[in-house]
């Protein structure tokens, strides 16, 4: 191997000169730190993988004495590896966000935080793929999922329904369950009633399945749970890439993890085999390729979708426990509502605002990974640049971003950050480009399932808050965080019948 090409950057990388350049100069972050107070090392390893919001927090630590672009743009570099940059500048990650494709010059999705996902669903999907063979992923898998295909009238109505008698189904037994213990009150964690439903809903009402809501709770959920964390902990521990499936199951552990994953398989071929009679959404896909072309991203839809969902659902709930002045606006704006249609969630406008809100300081994405595959330059609204070299790592770090006082706060909303204010979107300029949470993504890899997600969550959201008044048992709404986020109590609260 010609080893000449890299002397250069390696040159530069021991004298400690920064690869960026234009008007945005990254702050450099140490690898070490010694006596700073910094809670971990600034890479994933097999201690703090399960923390990644606070590795993102390394980052930024002490930066906020920063007055220059160091306070929100940062950069790692250690010799003989590419760069790393992570921003939570809105600004930044809109530009990158929206520069993003498979022509020459523009990012691409960088895959290396995706393998172990890659490992599990295949490499063909939507999520993993990069350039040409996303753009082809794409253009096979996303239109059923998209506005124009769900909102059409007919077929809107008909998803409507039967996922509005899904989510009853499941909340009429929790009312039951409450009559049955005799209390006005019941304490439980909804997380997992919520994640039940949700993947109910996409395989039986969206895919057209027909599996039992028992199966679903004692089998798919638990499995995909864990398949979910294996994902996660396979992508920072399985640095050989080697496939379960060549492991032996030798351990316990491994004996479990090997039957989830083959529930997941089992799970994608029950449906999969909705196709032929053209159930569900299957009616709306037009396209003649065999379903192992397929495969790939009906997992990723079955396992990205289940999480996003009732990460989103979950914080909603979670935030509207511990705010029960805006629970109750919501009631009494949804309460007449009986047909989640777009113009009646169009009209129920604190709702709306509740929702945003939520993706907003709590989104189930909390970073977007990016990777410039060429010496790149990026421009921002105000003409300002950025320039970056090729190879270089970056991580849009939405958590932050969102939660920060420069961007959201009393300066600019007129409530602090970290505060859940509804209300704070009354005093944002409507359909402004300053006002991006990246909830779902943003620009062309923007997630393909948005829609569906709304509608789903608002649904879900809504029909508890007609049903019941409910209350957190905790005060403090800590974070756990994996593929995505979620509420680390499962939203435990109190729930009382209205």
């Amino acid at each position: 191997m010609n080893f000449a090409p890299y002397i250069p950057q390696l040159v530069r990388q021991l004298r400690g000169i920064s690869p960026f350049g234009g008007d945005i100069q990254p702050a450099r972050v140490p690898l070490f730190a010694p006596g700073s107070g910094r809670p971990t090392l600034p890479f994933p390893h097999p201690w703090n993988y399960k923390e990644p919001i606070t590795l993102l927090e390394t980052y930024f630590w002490g930066a906020d004495a920063d007055s220059g672009p160091g306070r929100h743009n940062r950069y790692l570099e250690v010799p003989g590896f590419s760069p790393i940059f992570v921003t939570r500048d809105p600004r930044v990650i809109r530009a990158i966000t929206t520069d993003t494709g498979d022509k020459p010059g523009q990012f691409d999705r960088d895959t290396l935080p995706t393998t172990g996902i890659a490992r599990a669903t295949g490499e063909d999907s939507l999520l993993y793929s990069n350039g040409q063979v996303w753009r082809n992923q794409k253009k096979l898998s996303a239109p059923p999922f998209g506005k124009t295909t769900l909102f059409q009238p007919e077929q809107f109505h008909e998803f409507a329904a039967t996922f509005r008698h899904t989510v009853m189904q499941r909340l009429e037994a929790l009312h039951e369950r409450l009559n049955f213990s005799g209390q006005s009150t019941i304490q439980l964690a909804l997380e997992p009633e919520i994640k039940a439903v949700m993947l109910e809903m996409l395989t039986n009402n969206f895919f057209g399945c027909t599996l039992t809501y028992e199966e679903i709770v004692a089998r798919y959920v638990p499995a995909l749970e864990r398949v979910i964390d294996h994902i996660v902990r396979d992508t920072v521990m399985n640095r050989l890439g080697i496939p379960l499936r060549r492991i032996p199951g030798f351990t316990r552990g491994l004996a479990r993890i090997k039957e989830d994953y083959r529930a997941f398989d089992e799970l994608t071929d029950l449906v999969l085999a909705q196709r032929k009679s053209g159930a569900g959404l299957w009616r709306q896909f037009k396209s003649d390729v065999p379903d192992v072309a397929l495969r790939s991203n009906i997992k990723v839809f079955l396992a990205g979708a289940l999480e996003a969902t009732t990460s989103y659902a979950s914080w909603a709930i979670s935030h509207l426990a511990r705010n029960p002045e805006a629970q109750e606006k919501v009631y009494q704006e949804i309460k007449g509502i009986d047909d989640y249609t777009p113009e009646a969630l169009d009209q129920a406008e604190y709702f709306g605002k509740a929702l945003e809100e939520t993706l907003r300081l709590t989104p189930a994405l909390y970073f977007l990974p990016r990777r410039a595959t060429v010496d790149t330059e990026v421009v921002l609204s105000d003409g300002s640049k950025l320039t970056m070299p090729a190879g270089t790592h970056v991580l849009l770090d939405v958590w932050h971003a969102n939660r920060h006082e420069d961007h959201w706060g009393v300066g600019v909303t007129g409530y602090p950050a970290l505060d859940y204010v509804p209300g704070r979107w009354d005093n944002l300029e409507r359909g402004s480009k300053e006002n991006l949470h990246f909830g779902f993504g943003h620009g062309p890899r923007v997630c393909p399932g948005k829609h569906l997600g709304q509608l789903e969550v608002a649904l879900v959201v809504g029909a508890i808050v007609k049903i019941f008044r409910f209350r957190a048992l905790r005060r403090q709404n800590h974070v756990k965080a994996g593929v995505s986020t979620k509420p680390a109590d499962g939203v435990l609260v109190e729930l009382e019948r209205r």
